[in-house]
């Protein structure tokens, strides 16, 4: 069995107890661990995460989540992580602590049979977006692709990493939780097949039998092709929805409240 799942954003100070709904997102994990070949995670598993050039002691609170992925690993279960736009910063400490595989990039692979495209979905733009979308929507786009742009510069990586974890940690936990606030305040539901960036993003995209997204907190299964399906996978704060696929390539969304 493989199991996708994405959005838990771990450590969140909009969550109320954050340490209940660890130890939820572990629960889970070493369920699925029981018959997995692999999980794969895809992004803001955390809220907010840096590796610093100095010991980080917050990094203690996710003790419980990285044991359980290293308990995986060294079972013999793949566990692929790929980053978010909450979680972009790992530099090898979290690998080498898990023996998780790190995507930073799309990955386009082979599962059961089946040929699999998946990300997180932050930046997966669709040309169409620029082109029918109203001055002020581009505007918006345009600000989000400069800010994505300067959270993945290298240079300002490295100049962020400096910082003492403290002082780093809460300017990033803050951040996140206003985002998280913001979304609970005025959320984006489906907008439907011919205004979903992610969906439009596929259609754009060679055909694949799966697209599989996290990023957009929705619960979504659709076929935009034939035998092609868009699947985005919901949260893992709220909805508590993932995806299995089993031995014959079949996928089924699932949830777990």
């Amino acid at each position: 069995m493989i199991y996708f799942l994405s959005d838990a954003h771990l450590g969140s100070r909009a969550i109320d107890n954050p340490a209940v709904h660890q130890t939820k997102v572990v629960e889970l994990l070493q369920r699925m661990g029981k018959d997995a070949t692999a999980i794969y995670l895809l992004g803001d598993m955390f809220d907010f995460w840096y590796e610093y050039l100095w010991h980080d002691r917050s990094k203690a609170q996710y003790t419980p989540f990285l044991n359980c992925l290293r308990g995986l690993t060294e079972k013999g279960v793949e566990v692929h992580y790929f980053t978010g736009n909450h979680d972009i910063w790992t530099f090898g400490w979290l690998e080498r602590k898990t023996g998780i595989t790190v995507h930073r990039e799309p990955l386009e692979t082979t599962l059961c049979g089946k040929t699999v495209y998946m990300a997180h979905g932050d930046g997966l733009i669709p040309s169409s977006f620029m082109t029918t979308l109203p001055k002020e929507m581009h505007r918006k786009i345009q600000a989000f692709m400069r800010l994505r742009a300067f959270f993945h510069n290298p240079i300002a990586q490295a100049c962020f990493r400096l910082l003492p974890p403290a002082a780093g940690n809460a300017f990033g936990y803050e951040w996140a939780r206003r985002s998280r606030m913001k979304e609970i305040a005025t959320p984006c539901p489906y907008k439907g097949e011919d205004k979903e960036e992610l969906v439009l993003f596929a259609k754009e995209m060679p055909p694949h039998d799966y697209f599989i997204f996290g990023h957009r907190h929705i619960e979504l299964d659709l076929m935009i092709r034939q035998g092609s399906r868009v699947i985005i996978l919901g949260d893992m704060f709220r909805q508590w929805t993932y995806a299995r696929m089993d031995e014959k390539g079949e996928l089924f969304i699932e949830s777990d409240i």
